[in-house]
């Protein structure tokens, strides 16, 4: 593990994405104990992606047209799904108690896992990244040095997550004070997650 893979991959994690929003509304509307869950679950939807780098599922995804065409547009439904449901529901983004029964916390991380599966780029993206930080005479453990690398990645992500999620969480007195904020901040979710569905949709591979 060198420098420039933990720059390159905290300038990665860092820029914001579903992911950040979806950790950063948590944290206003459930506090920080809901940000945490949210970073969970989008920590763990990472998985899938670096097992699809090992196995060379990515590397189909990326050779074939109609699997990541496929794959893309789920992701696209997805995304444009919770927008619609955040402004659908006026009572998406209502600010309650931080201690969240144990059935919304399941709740939370799953879609939490959700947001960051249906993401072929992570994809195409492990699959163009890690190998640079293999060395060619780790040929023979190239499988475990990436799993190793992809694990770097997901504590990174977490760790960043959780202090967005943090930063949010610091919001909830101001929100609480302005109730006609929720509903600025709702809508501005939904059109940042729309965007972003249909920069999705729009972007070549």
């Amino acid at each position: 593990m060198t420098l420039e893979l933990l720059i390159t991959s905290l300038v990665v994690i860092l820029l914001p994405g579903t992911g950040v929003i979806y950790t950063l509304a948590l944290g206003i509307s459930g506090g920080f104990r809901a940000a945490v869950l949210a970073a969970f679950g989008c920590t763990l939807g990472i998985v899938p992606h670096i097992l699809a780098s090992v196995v060379g599922l990515a590397a189909v995804l990326h050779a074939s047209a109609l699997a990541f065409e496929v794959l893309r547009y789920v992701g696209v439904a997805y995304l444009l799904f919770i927008a619609w449901s955040l402004l659908k529901d006026s009572n998406a983004l209502d600010v309650g108690p931080e201690q969240a029964p144990a059935g919304n916390a399941l709740r939370i991380v799953r879609k939490g896992i959700l947001t960051n599966i249906f993401n072929p780029k992570l994809s195409l993206f492990f699959l163009a990244f890690l190998p640079q930080f293999i060395p060619a005479s780790a040929s023979g453990a190239a499988t475990g040095q990436m799993l190793f690398l992809g694990g770097v990645f997901m504590a990174l992500t977490f760790l960043v997550f959780v202090g967005y999620g943090a930063l949010a969480a610091g919001l909830r007195r101001q929100v609480l004070s302005r109730p006609a904020v929720i509903v600025w901040m709702q809508r501005s979710f939904a059109a940042a997650l729309g965007l972003m569905g249909l920069r999705l949709a729009l972007a070549d591979r």
